[in-house]
């Protein structure tokens, strides 16, 4: 299963992150304090939705030997209280069924149902 380690220390918000045996940097924009040095939180949870949907797509239209050419995957967080995810597939190379079916692929790949099923998180210390 996946594991990561995110680690911080006096340089304010910025955030070193190791998952998957890769780095990357977090930071919050300087508008909430940050220095802008990596990603928003945010901004990684949809990258997260975004790869997975992309990536189960042209999976599914692999072994359909469907002619994918490209599948472009549009996301923006609303709301504070009560957020939500709009997602916007544009797909090209198939016709409109095809993509319909994809449409309906993208409301099961494994990160859109974690997401919308709410994950428990049991938090201890080291």
């Amino acid at each position: 299963m996946a594991q990561g380690i995110a680690r911080i220390g006096r340089d304010r918000y910025r955030t070193a992150i190791e998952v998957g045996g890769r780095a990357l940097v977090a930071d919050e924009p300087p508008a909430l304090g940050g220095q802008g040095a990596g990603f928003a939180p945010y901004d990684l949870l949809l990258a997260s939705l975004g790869a997975c949907t992309a990536i189960t797509l042209r999976m599914y239209a692999d072994r359909k030997g469907w002619p994918l050419e490209s599948v472009e995957v549009s996301l923006r967080l609303h709301g504070q209280e009560e957020r939500r995810i709009d997602r916007r597939l544009a797909i090209v190379g198939l016709d409109a069924d095809q993509q319909a079916r994809l449409a309906d692929i993208a409301e099961r790949t494994p990160v859109t149902l974690t997401l919308k099923a709410g994950l428990p998180i049991d938090t201890s210390l080291a």
